[in-house]
């Protein structure tokens, strides 16, 4: 009787083990690239004696070029060309802010030292002989005259971009409006001042000048901005939202006030300060129709109103009062930052509660 072949099974082959995780740089590699980046730069610059421009692009070079090939190296393609992208847009963020740094810098660099309680509550017009001169008339007027614009603009703006959401889908007068809005998004500022000019110059005879003017012509370029900005709000607001009022028996036009509008109030806010700071530095259309004063004006309809932008353009032109338009220019500056911090706190009042 044969016994069976009793064999040893065979060992388990061992398989290769696959890690969970990869290599990766050390925590410090960036600042230890950015370090060298810095030393490169600081070597070009001191011991070769190249300009800090020149030096500091060679530096930016030396750290987004060394960072991915060390990564390549060690993490793979993938993590490198991560390295790489992400190093791309920081150094697009730097050099958009370099110059933006630079002009606030300047700004209150050379204007901090003529913004006093004087310069700001005196005018042109001096009523004594030792009166320093101010700015007080070309704050109000630039005040009064944004203001009035915004007071043309919003309701027009607001209420165009409802008709071509919420109404005018697909019609032809809705597709005539957006081309239209498309053309006055583009017109140069001179022209909306030679449209106000012409206008009031037919309307009151020649030689009219008021603050109502520039109003009418800072209009002109702030619907555009507006109604944009409003339609592309409107158009974020989810169709549900409609529809469950429709459903409830709600008329339309009080489901727009009621949930459309409340829903996209702070988008709205945020469109009309932009569609403000786009205006009130403008000075083209202003020196046509606004005019140039020396004595504080607080009437739009009668009389030629001094702004800050035109004040500026006018003490740039001489020598000596260059200082007094590094401070206005300092002064406007504030006032578009008070305006976008005013809007950021409307919109966040506004904007609907949202629970947890």
């Amino acid at each position: 009787m044969s016994t069976p072949n009793l064999e040893k099974p065979d060992a388990p082959s061992k398989r290769a083990s696959i890690p969970l995780t990869s290599a990766r740089l050390p925590r410090f590699a960036p600042q230890l690239i950015g370090a060298i980046g810095v030393g490169v730069a600081a070597f070009c610059h001191v011991v070769l004696g190249w300009p800090v421009v020149g030096s500091v692009i060679v530096g930016g070079l030396v750290f987004l070029l060394a960072l991915p090939a060390w990564s390549l190296a060690v993490e793979g393609r993938r993590a490198a060309v991560d390295r790489l992208m992400t190093g791309l847009i920081w150094t697009s963020f730097v050099i958009a802010m370099v110059p933006l740094v630079s002009l606030i810098w300047t700004v209150i660099r050379k204007g901090a030292p003529v913004v006093n309680s004087e310069f700001l509550t005196y005018s042109l017009f001096a009523t004594a002989p030792d009166q320093p001169p101010g700015i007080y008339h070309a704050i109000m007027g630039t005040l009064i005259i944004t203001i009035g614009a915004t007071i043309i603009s919003v309701p027009i703006g607001v209420l165009s971009a409802i008709y071509l959401v919420e109404y005018g889908k697909g019609n032809r007068l809705a597709r005539t409006v957006t081309f239209l809005v498309d053309v006055m998004t583009g017109i140069p500022s001179i022209v909306a001042g030679l449209f106000a000019f012409a206008l009031f110059t037919l309307i009151f005879g020649s030689g009219f000048q008021a603050g109502i003017g520039g109003s009418v012509a800072l209009s002109l370029l702030m619907i555009p901005i507006v109604v944009r900005a409003t339609e592309e709000m409107l158009r974020l607001v989810p169709n549900d939202l409609r529809e469950a009022a429709y459903a409830l028996g709600t008329p339309k036009w009080r489901t727009i006030m009621k949930v459309v509008i409340p829903t996209t109030i702070g988008g709205i806010i945020t469109g009309i300060t932009l569609a403000i700071a786009r205006v009130i530095g403008e000075t083209a259309p202003l020196l046509l129709i606004a005019g140039l004063a020396s004595k504080t004006n607080t009437n739009p309809f009668d009389g030629a109103m001094t702004t800050l932008p035109v004040q500026i353009y006018s003490f740039n032109s001489r020598q000596e009062t260059l200082d007094l338009a590094w401070g206005a220019a300092l002064v406007l500056i504030v006032i578009v930052l008070a305006l976008n911090l005013v809007a950021r706190i409307f919109g966040k009042f506004f904007a609907p509660k949202t629970g947890n």
